[in-house]
This record gives structure tokens, sequence and C-alpha cells, in this order.
């Protein structure tokens, strides 16, 4: 039941429409800055945006609070700035939000984002880092959607931009190209974006911030990822060196022998 459920979340993750269909066409996805992933205070700045943004509808019910200690945070840190939703620190991250609430608001429940960063890897465009990276910075306004708002990196979103007040409101806009393979046909083709009223940040502090974001939601989905790829290192390091005795050993016992 659980494995049924996590897939499920994974297969519906940043939407409450099939995120797999979703996934196909869209935008090129902008590359995400890796140095993030090993940047304590950036972690810990995207585990305040997640909690404070994310965590109101979207739970991440394979991560529990108190791992945050591995990211350079206290007890008494996680209480005071991070736990609104629990009164304990070992509880898992679960969102505010009722699930038949949300059901009843949003026509589904909004999925849980614990694995989202490694389940949005795209071979031809890039890992699940990049798509988040993208998909978080490319939301504009659209009166035609139920929520007024749309996606280049996932068209027609059912989730509203959560990052607005920040990020500020903008339009897409639009131009007609001709086809290049057929001059009697036009492409609807994106030309960029138009601010219609700022945000509490500047488009650079925006994008840092949303980078924290994706930092953490990266390092959420695989909290040992530093430490396997630190033990990883000296596994490597340990063979080598067994390999060079080995093949000494190996010399010294045949050299007598012909």
């Amino acid at each position: 039941m659980i494995i049924k459920k996590l897939l499920l979340s994974l297969l519906a993750a940043l939407g409450f429409v099939t995120a797999a269909a979703a996934s196909e066409g869209g935008i090129q996805w902008d590359r995400f800055p890796t140095d993030k992933l090993t940047d304590l205070p950036s972690l810990q700045h995207g585990a305040k945006l997640f909690v404070n943004h994310c965590l109101n509808c979207h739970s991440a019910a394979y991560m529990r609070f108190n791992r945050m200690r591995d990211i350079g945070l206290t007890d008494a840190e996680i209480k005071e700035y991070l736990l609104f939703t629990t009164d304990k620190v070992g509880d898992p991250m679960q969102a505010w939000l009722d699930p038949k609430q949300a059901k009843e608001w949003f026509g589904a429940v909004p999925p849980d984002l614990s694995l989202v960063a490694r389940s949005r890897a795209d071979i031809a465009k890039g890992s699940g880092a990049d798509y988040l990276y993208t998909y978080l910075r490319s939301y504009y306004r659209d009166p035609a959607k139920a929520t007024g708002w749309n996606n280049l990196a996932f068209p027609d979103v059912g989730m509203p931009n959560v990052l607005w007040q920040m990020q500020g409101q903008r339009e897409a806009k639009y131009i007609e190209q001709k086809d290049a393979h057929d001059p009697t046909k036009t492409a609807h083709v994106f030309a960029g974006f138009t601010q219609t009223a700022p945000g509490t940040m500047t488009p650079a502090q925006f994008d840092e911030s949303v980078a924290d974001l994706v930092a953490f939601m990266t390092w959420m989905a695989e909290p040992n990822q530093g430490l396997r790829v630190r033990l990883g290192v000296w596994v490597l390091l340990f063979m080598a060196l067994f390999t060079i005795v080995v093949w000494r050993m190996n010399a010294a016992f045949w050299k007598d022998i012909k």
C-alpha cells in the first residue's frame, strides 16, 4: 500500500493533473546551480521556504523534521522556525491541509513532494533539480485558467504560483512566426515576459531563493547523498590501493615459478 501511494505521488508530482503527461513538451530546462547542494546556509534557507510556501498544501511524509539536523539546524531552531504542522521534531513533514478538504477544493489531493526532485529527471532535458528550478521560475498570469496562472515548463498546470509575492506578476508575450518548413503556416512562439507588478525581490534575488528551495528539495529526496559520495571516494581509493597490493603480491608469488 505504501509503495502504491509513493508511485502515485511520483506520477502526480507538482500538479493536480497527471505529471507524466505534462512532462511532455514545454520549454528547455535551465541548469540548476549545483553548488547550492553543499552550501548549508542555502539548504537552511530552502528549508524555510519549503515549510512556509510548500508545506501548506503538499506533504513530505518520507522526511522527518529532525533530519534537518544534517544541514546544521538544532532542534530548538527547528521548533522555532519550521515546526508549524506538528509539535514533535521527530514527526514526518505533513501538510496542514486536510486531504478531504484538498480533494473537495482542488479535485485531488496535492502530491507528496518527498521524492519529486528525483522523479522528474529527464535524460534529454536534465535532472529533476533542473526541472524544478525552471518550473518555479516559469509562472505567468493567464486569466483563461481557473487559478489565474499558467506555466511554460508545465502548460495548463493546476497549481497556482505560490511564490508570486516574491517574484511579482508578469504576463507572457507571444508572437506569430512563420513555419520555416511551410511559409503558409504560422506558429505561436513565446517571446519573453512582461512584468506587470513588482515583487518583494529583484529577479536575481528571486532566482537565488528558488535555487535554495530546489537545493533543499533535492537534498530531501536523498539526504544521504553527501555521505554516499564521500564514502564512495574512500572506497575507490581503497580499491585502487588494494589492487596495487594484490598486483605486487601476485608478481612476488609467481616470480620464481616458470
